[in-house]
Protein backbone atom coordinates (compact mmCIF):
# COMPACT_ATOMS: atom_id res chain seq x y z
CA UNK A 1 0.00 0.00 0.00
CA UNK A 2 3.05 2.42 0.66
CA UNK A 3 4.73 1.37 -2.46
CA UNK A 4 6.54 4.40 -4.15
CA UNK A 5 5.64 4.22 -7.90
CA UNK A 6 7.83 5.20 -11.05
CA UNK A 7 7.13 6.79 -14.07
CA UNK A 8 10.02 6.82 -16.82
CA UNK A 9 9.38 8.93 -19.85
CA UNK A 10 11.42 7.50 -23.35
CA UNK A 11 11.36 10.27 -25.89
CA UNK A 12 13.34 11.94 -28.59
CA UNK A 13 14.32 15.81 -29.14
CA UNK A 14 14.14 18.40 -25.81
CA UNK A 15 10.54 20.05 -24.95
CA UNK A 16 9.08 16.65 -26.14
CA UNK A 17 8.64 16.32 -22.35
CA UNK A 18 7.17 19.53 -21.56
CA UNK A 19 4.99 20.23 -25.30
CA UNK A 20 3.48 16.76 -24.89
CA UNK A 21 4.02 14.82 -21.91
CA UNK A 22 4.09 18.03 -19.62
CA UNK A 23 0.91 18.03 -17.57
CA UNK A 24 1.42 14.35 -16.72
CA UNK A 25 5.05 14.35 -15.90
CA UNK A 26 4.18 17.50 -13.39
CA UNK A 27 1.15 15.79 -12.12
CA UNK A 28 2.54 12.66 -11.09
CA UNK A 29 5.86 14.24 -9.98
CA UNK A 30 3.69 16.54 -7.45
CA UNK A 31 2.06 13.26 -6.12
CA UNK A 32 5.02 12.04 -5.17
CA UNK A 33 5.66 9.78 -8.19
CA UNK A 34 9.70 9.39 -9.49
CA UNK A 35 9.96 10.77 -12.67
CA UNK A 36 12.54 9.86 -14.81
CA UNK A 37 13.21 11.00 -18.25
CA UNK A 38 15.29 9.48 -20.94
CA UNK A 39 15.74 11.75 -24.12
CA UNK A 40 17.05 10.56 -27.78
CA UNK A 41 18.96 13.52 -29.05
CA UNK A 42 20.10 17.41 -27.76
CA UNK A 43 17.89 18.33 -30.65
CA UNK A 44 20.87 20.36 -32.43
CA UNK A 45 18.57 20.55 -35.74
CA UNK A 46 16.30 22.53 -33.91
CA UNK A 47 15.36 26.41 -34.53
CA UNK A 48 17.91 28.23 -32.18
CA UNK A 49 15.87 31.80 -31.35
CA UNK A 50 16.39 34.58 -34.20
CA UNK A 51 19.05 32.39 -36.08
CA UNK A 52 16.37 29.89 -37.43
CA UNK A 53 18.19 26.65 -37.99
CA UNK A 54 21.22 28.37 -39.53
CA UNK A 55 23.17 28.09 -36.24
CA UNK A 56 26.18 25.98 -34.94
CA UNK A 57 24.58 22.69 -34.19
CA UNK A 58 27.22 21.97 -31.44
CA UNK A 59 26.01 25.40 -29.79
CA UNK A 60 22.44 24.24 -30.43
CA UNK A 61 22.67 21.05 -28.97
CA UNK A 62 24.58 22.93 -25.73
CA UNK A 63 22.00 25.28 -25.21
CA UNK A 64 18.93 22.94 -25.80
CA UNK A 65 20.73 20.31 -23.54
CA UNK A 66 20.45 23.54 -20.67
CA UNK A 67 17.22 23.80 -21.55
CA UNK A 68 15.89 20.34 -21.27
CA UNK A 69 17.43 20.06 -17.53
CA UNK A 70 15.99 23.71 -16.25
CA UNK A 71 12.52 22.42 -17.96
CA UNK A 72 12.87 18.91 -16.38
CA UNK A 73 13.59 20.52 -12.97
CA UNK A 74 10.25 22.58 -12.91
CA UNK A 75 8.06 19.45 -14.28
CA UNK A 76 9.67 17.24 -10.91
CA UNK A 77 11.53 15.10 -12.94
CA UNK A 78 14.21 13.24 -11.19
CA UNK A 79 16.75 12.70 -13.52
CA UNK A 80 17.61 12.94 -17.23
CA UNK A 81 19.44 10.73 -19.19
CA UNK A 82 20.78 11.43 -22.80
CA UNK A 83 20.86 8.90 -25.08
CA UNK A 84 22.53 11.58 -27.60
CA UNK A 85 21.99 9.92 -30.69
CA UNK A 86 22.13 12.81 -33.99
CA UNK A 87 18.52 15.24 -34.09
CA UNK A 88 17.30 13.27 -37.15
CA UNK A 89 18.69 10.18 -37.41
CA UNK A 90 17.13 8.29 -34.74
CA UNK A 91 15.56 5.63 -36.39
CA UNK A 92 19.02 5.27 -38.18
CA UNK A 93 20.98 4.00 -34.92
CA UNK A 94 21.35 0.68 -34.99
CA UNK A 95 18.61 -1.22 -32.85
CA UNK A 96 20.78 -3.83 -31.11
CA UNK A 97 22.68 -0.05 -29.73
CA UNK A 98 19.20 1.80 -29.17
CA UNK A 99 16.99 -0.94 -27.49
CA UNK A 100 20.10 -1.89 -25.29
CA UNK A 101 20.68 2.11 -24.48
CA UNK A 102 17.11 1.74 -23.28
CA UNK A 103 17.16 -1.21 -21.59
CA UNK A 104 19.77 -0.49 -19.58
CA UNK A 105 17.59 2.85 -18.14
CA UNK A 106 14.97 0.62 -17.27
CA UNK A 107 17.00 -1.74 -15.40
CA UNK A 108 18.49 1.14 -13.64
CA UNK A 109 14.98 3.07 -12.76
CA UNK A 110 13.27 -0.55 -12.35
CA UNK A 111 9.95 2.11 -13.06
CA UNK A 112 6.64 0.71 -12.90
CA UNK A 113 4.98 2.70 -15.88
CA UNK A 114 6.69 3.54 -19.26
CA UNK A 115 5.54 6.57 -21.38
CA UNK A 116 6.45 7.10 -25.20
CA UNK A 117 4.85 7.99 -28.51
CA UNK A 118 2.66 5.60 -30.22
CA UNK A 119 4.31 3.75 -33.37
CA UNK A 120 2.41 6.88 -35.84
CA UNK A 121 4.95 9.42 -34.12
CA UNK A 122 2.49 11.79 -33.44
CA UNK A 123 2.63 13.08 -36.80
CA UNK A 124 4.95 10.86 -38.39
CA UNK A 125 8.32 12.23 -37.17
CA UNK A 126 10.92 9.42 -37.69
CA UNK A 127 12.59 10.53 -34.56
CA UNK A 128 9.62 9.25 -32.47
CA UNK A 129 8.48 6.61 -34.69
CA UNK A 130 12.03 5.06 -34.22
CA UNK A 131 11.94 6.26 -30.02
CA UNK A 132 8.52 4.14 -30.26
CA UNK A 133 9.75 0.87 -31.56
CA UNK A 134 13.26 1.11 -29.18
CA UNK A 135 11.06 1.71 -26.48
CA UNK A 136 8.54 -1.02 -27.01
CA UNK A 137 10.98 -3.66 -27.72
CA UNK A 138 13.05 -2.10 -24.43
CA UNK A 139 10.50 -3.27 -22.43
CA UNK A 140 10.02 -6.72 -23.61
CA UNK A 141 13.66 -7.13 -23.73
CA UNK A 142 14.32 -5.52 -19.84
CA UNK A 143 12.19 -8.47 -18.49
CA UNK A 144 14.20 -11.13 -20.33
CA UNK A 145 16.89 -12.55 -18.29
CA UNK A 146 18.83 -13.59 -21.00
CA UNK A 147 19.06 -10.32 -22.57
CA UNK A 148 22.63 -8.78 -22.23
CA UNK A 149 23.09 -4.98 -22.79
CA UNK A 150 26.48 -3.61 -23.28
CA UNK A 151 30.17 -4.55 -23.90
CA UNK A 152 31.29 -6.36 -20.25
CA UNK A 153 30.15 -2.49 -18.70
CA UNK A 154 28.91 -3.01 -15.14
CA UNK A 155 25.59 -2.22 -16.95
CA UNK A 156 25.42 -6.49 -17.80
CA UNK A 157 25.33 -7.17 -14.41
CA UNK A 158 21.81 -4.97 -13.98
CA UNK A 159 18.97 -7.46 -13.22
CA UNK A 160 16.11 -8.12 -15.26
CA UNK A 161 12.55 -5.77 -14.71
CA UNK A 162 9.29 -6.25 -15.77
CA UNK A 163 7.26 -3.20 -16.38
CA UNK A 164 3.91 -3.11 -15.35
CA UNK A 165 2.40 -0.83 -17.74
CA UNK A 166 3.50 0.49 -21.08
CA UNK A 167 1.27 3.98 -22.35
CA UNK A 168 1.78 5.59 -26.07
CA UNK A 169 0.47 9.26 -26.26
CA UNK A 170 -3.19 9.33 -28.09
CA UNK A 171 -3.95 12.77 -28.97
CA UNK A 172 -7.55 12.99 -29.87
CA UNK A 173 -8.98 15.51 -32.78
CA UNK A 174 -9.78 17.94 -30.68
CA UNK A 175 -6.40 18.14 -29.23
CA UNK A 176 -4.75 18.56 -32.54
CA UNK A 177 -6.67 21.33 -33.72
CA UNK A 178 -5.91 23.12 -30.55
CA UNK A 179 -1.80 22.37 -31.13
CA UNK A 180 -1.88 23.15 -34.68
CA UNK A 181 -4.13 26.20 -33.78
CA UNK A 182 -1.62 27.45 -31.48
CA UNK A 183 1.95 26.52 -33.49
CA UNK A 184 1.27 25.67 -37.37
CA UNK A 185 0.58 22.44 -39.24
CA UNK A 186 2.85 19.83 -38.42
CA UNK A 187 3.90 18.09 -41.23
CA UNK A 188 7.34 15.95 -41.46
CA UNK A 189 8.92 15.02 -45.09
CA UNK A 190 10.11 11.50 -45.46
CA UNK A 191 11.52 10.18 -48.63
CA UNK A 192 9.75 12.53 -50.44
CA UNK A 193 5.99 11.80 -48.87
CA UNK A 194 4.69 14.27 -46.60
CA UNK A 195 3.21 12.97 -43.15
CA UNK A 196 0.84 15.10 -40.90
CA UNK A 197 -0.41 14.90 -37.74
CA UNK A 198 -2.20 11.32 -37.20
CA UNK A 199 -5.18 11.38 -34.20
CA UNK A 200 -6.20 8.57 -32.70
CA UNK A 201 -10.31 8.20 -32.41
CA UNK A 202 -11.86 8.65 -29.71
CA UNK A 203 -12.67 5.21 -29.24
CA UNK A 204 -8.85 4.04 -29.03
CA UNK A 205 -7.86 6.33 -26.18
CA UNK A 206 -7.88 4.09 -22.89
CA UNK A 207 -6.60 6.35 -20.72
CA UNK A 208 -7.46 10.04 -19.93
CA UNK A 209 -5.49 12.01 -17.37
CA UNK A 210 -7.01 15.29 -16.01
CA UNK A 211 -4.00 17.24 -16.04
CA UNK A 212 -6.02 20.85 -15.90
CA UNK A 213 -4.23 22.06 -12.23
CA UNK A 214 -0.70 21.73 -13.85
CA UNK A 215 -0.90 24.09 -16.74
CA UNK A 216 0.94 26.89 -14.78
CA UNK A 217 3.79 24.38 -14.10
CA UNK A 218 3.81 23.17 -18.40
CA UNK A 219 3.62 26.46 -19.48
CA UNK A 220 6.89 27.47 -16.72
CA UNK A 221 8.63 23.98 -18.48
CA UNK A 222 7.45 25.44 -21.60
CA UNK A 223 9.30 28.78 -21.11
CA UNK A 224 12.42 27.37 -20.00
CA UNK A 225 12.88 26.37 -24.18
CA UNK A 226 14.10 30.10 -25.08
CA UNK A 227 15.50 28.69 -28.56
CA UNK A 228 12.47 27.82 -29.57
CA UNK A 229 9.73 30.59 -27.87
CA UNK A 230 9.65 31.89 -31.29
CA UNK A 231 7.35 28.78 -32.41
CA UNK A 232 4.95 29.19 -29.06
CA UNK A 233 4.29 32.85 -28.76
CA UNK A 234 0.62 32.04 -30.48
CA UNK A 235 -0.28 30.17 -27.66
CA UNK A 236 -1.34 33.40 -25.66
CA UNK A 237 -4.06 33.97 -28.29
CA UNK A 238 -5.85 30.56 -28.17
CA UNK A 239 -9.90 30.69 -27.39
CA UNK A 240 -10.99 29.05 -23.87
CA UNK A 241 -12.43 26.09 -25.54
CA UNK A 242 -8.72 25.52 -27.00
CA UNK A 243 -6.63 25.96 -23.86
CA UNK A 244 -8.37 23.39 -22.31
CA UNK A 245 -8.50 21.18 -25.03
CA UNK A 246 -5.24 21.61 -25.28
CA UNK A 247 -3.79 21.39 -21.23
CA UNK A 248 -6.53 20.19 -19.75
CA UNK A 249 -5.75 16.36 -20.30
CA UNK A 250 -3.64 13.95 -21.33
CA UNK A 251 -4.67 10.80 -23.73
CA UNK A 252 -2.74 7.83 -24.00
CA UNK A 253 -3.54 4.39 -25.67
CA UNK A 254 -2.59 1.39 -22.93
CA UNK A 255 -0.15 -0.90 -25.03
CA UNK A 256 0.88 -3.04 -22.38
CA UNK A 257 -0.74 -3.89 -18.72
CA UNK A 258 -0.03 -6.85 -16.75
CA UNK A 259 -2.82 -5.82 -14.16
CA UNK A 260 -5.71 -4.33 -16.28
CA UNK A 261 -7.43 -4.47 -19.36
CA UNK A 262 -10.69 -4.13 -21.14
CA UNK A 263 -12.90 -1.04 -22.81
CA UNK A 264 -13.08 0.70 -19.44
CA UNK A 265 -11.50 4.44 -19.96
CA UNK A 266 -8.46 4.89 -17.47
CA UNK A 267 -7.53 8.09 -15.12
CA UNK A 268 -4.60 7.13 -13.93
CA UNK A 269 -1.62 5.40 -15.31
CA UNK A 270 -1.24 3.50 -12.26
CA UNK A 271 -4.35 1.89 -12.36
CA UNK A 272 -4.65 -1.84 -11.32
CA UNK A 273 -1.32 -1.07 -9.38
CA UNK A 274 -3.02 1.16 -6.81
Amino acid sequence: MNKKFKLLAVLAHPDDESLGFGGTLAKYAAEGVDTYLVTATRGERGRFGSLGKGADPVEVARVRETELRAAAAVLGIREVSILNYSDGAVDQVDATTAVGAVVSHIRHIQPDVVVTFGPEGAYGHPDHVAISQFTTAATVCAADCGYRTGDGSQQVSLPPHRVTKLHYLAWRSNKWEAYQAAFRKLTSMVDGVERQAAPWPDWAVTTEIDTSAYWPVVWKAVCCHQTQLSIYERLENLTEEQQTALWGSQEFYRAYSSVNGGRNLETDLFEGLR
